[in-house]
């Protein structure tokens, strides 16, 4: 098979991590109609994608050894109690606070960017992100009248962001030394491993989902699970800090989304703030079509 260019694959990478922000979209609204506390969503979304990913690895003849599995660990934990939080904080606040406060993370990764991976941070895109700051500032803002609004929620979502910001950061690193499907196979292992004790305490024992519940659960393993796996392809060609950049297009579309499928209320002042968030998002995307490929990582 022929060898695609450098930018091709760029190009193809930075179209995958823009796949995945409506993935994870679509998962915000789907977590809404799982009838299960936000605990339990998470451990057996995480615990259905482990098996999942692994028999699809054995199915390919490969096995997870355990130096894969140690490298992918940190990833792992931190992406089980983020998945875990935010499950919990989606539960309790609005869906525009919740995607709006998680898309904060770009400003907690600029300078891990620069810093880890010696990213270069220029004034243009701080400026874009101090922008769509204030365009999330909008969303937050317009929402916080809402009935299903929570201060506990909001708090919740802000450690949920930290949590994210730190999964992206050791993925990306974890990420030079794997190949894609082994790395996501070992973060749902992992991740599983670490909710399980969460998950029978929150419930007092041992919780089976049932019903139609099963199927919520099935489709978020296929819809914001494949974004994971996408987003995490596209971290060995994309920068991280792009790929940050690009979670603040998840508030404008959940809010979008919200109205029209949970019928959540939206107001002039959030569509402003969404209006800035995606502009100032499309100049960042257009801006780095033209930027060259970071180094190559395991496929």
């Amino acid at each position: 098979m022929t060898e695609l260019p450098a930018d091709s694959k760029s190009g193809l990478a930075l179209a995958a991590a823009i796949t995945t922000m409506f993935l994870w979209t679509f998962g915000t609204i789907l977590v809404k109609w799982v009838h299960m506390p936000g605990v339990q969503v998470a451990f057996w979304r995480v615990a259905m994608a482990a098996v999942v990913y692994v028999l699809l690895l054995g199915s390919a003849g490969k096995t997870l050894t355990w130096r894969q599995l140690r490298i992918a660990a940190p990833a792992g934990i931190a992406s089980g109690f983020q998945i875990a939080v935010f499950f919990v904080a989606i539960k309790s606040t609005t869906v525009a606070n919740a995607t709006v406060i998680g898309a904060l993370q770009p400003l907690v990764l600029l300078v891990v960017a620069s810093r880890r991976f010696g990213e270069r941070i220029t004034a243009t895109l701080v400026a874009t992100a101090m922008v769509a700051l204030a365009g999330v500032g909008l969303v937050v803002f317009g929402s916080s009248f809402d009935a299903t609004w929570s201060p506990r929620g909001d708090l919740l979502a802000v450690v949920a962001m930290l949590l994210f910001a730190a999964y992206f950061a050791l993925a990306k690193e974890a990420r030079r030394q794997l190949p894609v499907f082994e790395f996501q196979t070992g973060v749902w292992l992992v991740a599983m491993v670490v909710l399980l004790p969460v998950s029978l305490v929150d419930a007092g024992g041992v919780y089976v989902p049932s019903g139609w519940n099963w199927g919520w659960l099935a489709l978020l393993v296929v819809v914001p699970g494949t974004g994971h796996l996408l987003i995490n392809w596209a971290h060995s060609r994309v920068r991280l800090v792009i790929t940050s950049m690009l979670v603040l297009a998840i508030p404008p579309l959940s809010t979008a989304a919200a109205a029209v499928v949970l019928h959540e209320r939206v107001t002039a002042a959030q569509v402003v703030g969404m209006v800035i968030v995606l502009g100032a998002l499309a100049l960042l995307i257009k801006r780095e079509t033209g930027a060259p490929s970071p180094v190559k990582a395991p496929v």
